[in-house]
C-alpha cells in the first residue's frame, strides 16, 4: 500500500499499481472503488454518511491536498473515521495534467447533463453519480444523516475569501446546524442558488436529499504553493466531523453569517463575448447601477439593481454555459431555518 503523500495521490488516481483494492485498518476498511474513489466503512459506523469530494476541477489543488492527507492518515492507521465516508478525487485525468478540465467543465455535467455525449468527463460524471447512489443507498442502521461537501478553489480572488454555495432546496428549509458547522470552518458567507443546477452538490441535494454544499476555499494555486494555514479551520472541522460520533457545535447565531442570493445568470450565447472589467476583479465586487458588465454579440448586460455583485466571471466558457452570476445580499431572517 502507498506510504508517502505522493504515493497516495498516485494510488487514488490509478497511476500506481496495487495488488489489493481494500485496506484494513484497526476499526474499519478502506475500499478502492475506482480511480480516485475510496470508501471508508467503519466496523461500527456512527450515524452519518459523508461524501467528501475534491478535484472536480483538476487544478484546484488545496482541496486535493486536504483530502489526500486525510486518506493518508487512514492508510497509516493514525486517524480512522467513525463515520462512513466516500472520498472522491473527481477528475483524475485533469489532476494529472494540471488543468481545470480536459474537454468539459465537470461541475456542469451532473443530474443527467452528462447524457449528451461520450467524452471522458461526461462518462466520469455519470460514474460519480452511480458511486454516490451506491454509497448512500447501501447504508444500513436506520435513519442516517446524509452530507456532501464538494471542495473547490476559485479562478480569481474573492472579496470574501471563503464561501459556500447552498444548492436550491425545492422548498425544504435551510439547516441551522449546517450553517453553524460552516461558520466553525471559517466560512461565514453563504450563496443561495435559487434554481436547479447541474453541479455535483445539487445532485446530492435533489437526488438523495442530502445536506450538500459547494465549498470555495480561496484561489487556485499549483500543488505545494497553498498556504495550508488559511484552510486550517476548515480541515480541522472536516476531520472532527469524520472522527467524532457527534459534533458539539455552538448555538446558531444569525450574526455569524452573510447571505447572498443569485439574482441573475448571464450565459455566453455568442462567440463575440466580452467582460467589461479587469481579470483581477474579485468575486463579490459591487458595481454602480447602470455599469456595463458584458457584451454578448449585440446584447449588452448592465447592473440593473443597486447592490448587485459579480461572482464567477469567466469570458472563456463554452457557448451556452454560464459566464457570470449576479448576486445580492439577503437578510437571513427571510429564510426558513430549522
Amino acid at each position: 500500500m502507498p506510504t508517502s503523500d505522493f504515493d497516495v495521490i498516485a494510488w487514488t488516481l490509478g497511476q500506481q499499481s496495487v495488488n489489493q483494492d481494500c485496506f484494513r485498518g484497526h476499526t474499519g476498511q478502506l475500499e478502492l472503488w475506482d480511480r480516485g474513489v475510496l470508501m471508508w466503512q467503519p466496523l461500527q459506523p456512527a450515524g452519518k454518511d459523508i461524501v467528501l469530494s475534491c478535484g472536480i476541477h483538476g487544478n484546484e489543488t488545496a482541496p486535493i491536498e486536504i483530502v489526500r492527507d486525510i486518506v493518508h492518515d487512514i492508510l497509516r492507521r493514525q486517524h480512522e473515521p467513525l463515520q462512513r465516508v466516500l472520498f472522491i478525487f473527481g477528475n483524475p485525468a485533469a489532476i494529472s495534467a494540471g488543468v481545470r478540465e480536459l474537454d468539459y467543465n465537470m461541475n456542469r455535467l451532473f443530474s443527467g447533463a452528462h447524457q449528451h455525449g461520450e467524452a471522458p468527463e461526461q462518462r466520469r460524471a455519470a460514474q460519480l453519480e452511480q458511486y454516490v447512489t451506491r454509497f448512500f443507498e447501501h447504508a444500513t442502521g436506520g435513519q442516517r444523516e446524509r452530507l456532501h461537501y464538494d471542495l473547490h478553489t476559485a479562478i480569481r480572488d474573492s472579496y470574501y475569501e471563503k464561501f459556500a454555495i447552498y444548492p436550491f432546496q425545492h422548498g425544504r428549509p435551510y439547516s441551522k446546524k449546517q450553517l453553524s458547522f460552516l461558520a466553525q470552518c471559517g466560512i461565514h458567507t453563504i450563496l443561495l442558488n435559487q434554481a436547479p443546477t447541474t453541479t455535483f452538490s445539487y445532485y446530492s441535494v435533489n437526488t438523495h436529499k442530502a445536506q450538500a454544499f459547494t465549498v470555495e476555499l480561496g484561489k487556485v494555486r499549483p500543488f505545494g504553493q497553498n498556504d495550508r494555514s488559511r484552510f486550517a479551520d476548515t480541515e480541522g472541522m472536516l476531520r472532527s466531523l469524520l472522527m467524532q460520533s457527534e459534533l458539539q457545535l455552538p448555538e446558531f447565531t444569525a450574526e455569524q453569517h452573510q447571505v447572498f442570493a443569485v439574482e441573475r445568470v448571464i450565459d455566453r450565447k455568442h462567440q463575440q463575448f466580452q467582460l467589461h472589467f479587469a481579470d483581477d476583479v474579485a468575486n463579490f465586487t459591487e458595481f454602480p447601477l447602470g455599469y456595463r458588465l458584458a457584451s454578448d454579440g449585440a446584447q449588452q448586460h448592465f447592473i440593473e439593481h443597486a447592490g448587485e455583485r459579480i461572482i464567477f466571471p469567466n469570458a472563456n466558457v463554452a457557448i451556452g454555459q454560464r459566464a457570470l452570476l449576479l448576486v445580492r445580499e439577503q437578510p437571513l431572517a427571510k429564510l426558513e431555518l430549522v
